[in-house]
């Protein structure tokens, strides 16, 4: 199947993208997830002081799935709800090495504070071993603080990725979910849920066109609704079928 490319003026132009939440997470099989999450949430939001403290394996967490099933959403929606309630929040990479410094440098700062704070770490499955070393080190701060909170996500369930044995076992410590991929119906309920969130209107056939001919996973179906959004926009048209074919259609 000749599968259309998204124009690249558009798929760079996210600026106007909803930032990622709790809220705009359409969990499908994930509810487990979002519920631990939300609740964590709660838990910060409804402190004196933001002074509340969770057990280990709630502040300890680790998420696994294919490209598209949502891991990455999740740890900026957490980042965000760090940010929002003005916690000390770092967002963790394998192409960002001096942020790990950063982190590592602050690791014993955090673990006498009493607030939370919050650490995300995406592509676990990435890491090189020198970032394989610093996360390890990191977790030990996490273990020894009082109320750090970390989030890490990867392609694979801990005993299946390719890093030293040590650091696969501690990734289990706490809960390990599994993110699932979307179904059709669940893909396009969560694709008129972006809509929406942008104030698009989108004309009934478009999304069973855009499944049937478009890319499947939700990353590349997302940046296409902000691609609609955008052309739509500049050329002050409604969101139909004819729209989204010239928008598609090779330059």
């Amino acid at each position: 199947m000749n599968i259309p490319s998204l124009p690249k003026q558009f798929a760079l132009d996210l600026s106007h993208t909803p930032k990622a939440s709790l809220d705009n997470y359409l969990p499908g099989k994930d509810l487990a997830l979002l519920s631990t999450l939300k609740h964590l949430y709660h838990s910060w939001q409804n402190s004196s002081s933001n002074q509340a403290t969770n057990p280990l394996n709630h502040r300890w967490m680790y998420w696994w799935g294919p490209e598209g099933s949502g891991r990455t959403h999740l740890l900026e929606a957490m980042t965000n709800v760090a940010e929002n309630l003005n916690l000390a929040h770092f967002s963790l990479k394998p192409n960002e090495p001096i942020s790990w410094v950063r982190v590592e440098e602050k690791m014993e700062a955090l673990a006498q504070n009493n607030a939370p704070s919050v650490i995300t770490v995406d592509d676990v499955n990435r890491l090189d071993d020198r970032l394989v070393g610093a996360l390890f080190r990191i977790l030990n701060g996490v273990q020894a603080g009082k109320n750090i909170h970390i989030f890490m996500a990867g392609k694979a369930a801990p005993a299946n990725l390719d890093l030293r044995e040590d650091l696969r076992t501690r990734l289990g410590w706490g809960l390990v979910f599994q993110t699932q991929l979307l179904d059709d119906d669940e893909k396009m309920q969560a694709l008129e849920q972006a809509a929406k969130a942008r104030g698009l209107v989108l004309s009934p056939d478009v999304l069973p066109w855009l499944l049937n001919r478009f890319y499947r996973d939700m990353p590349n179906l997302m940046a296409l609704i902000d691609a609609l959004d955008a052309y739509s926009l500049e050329t002050k048209r409604a969101v139909t079928l004819p729209l989204v074919r010239e928008l598609l259609q090779p330059k």
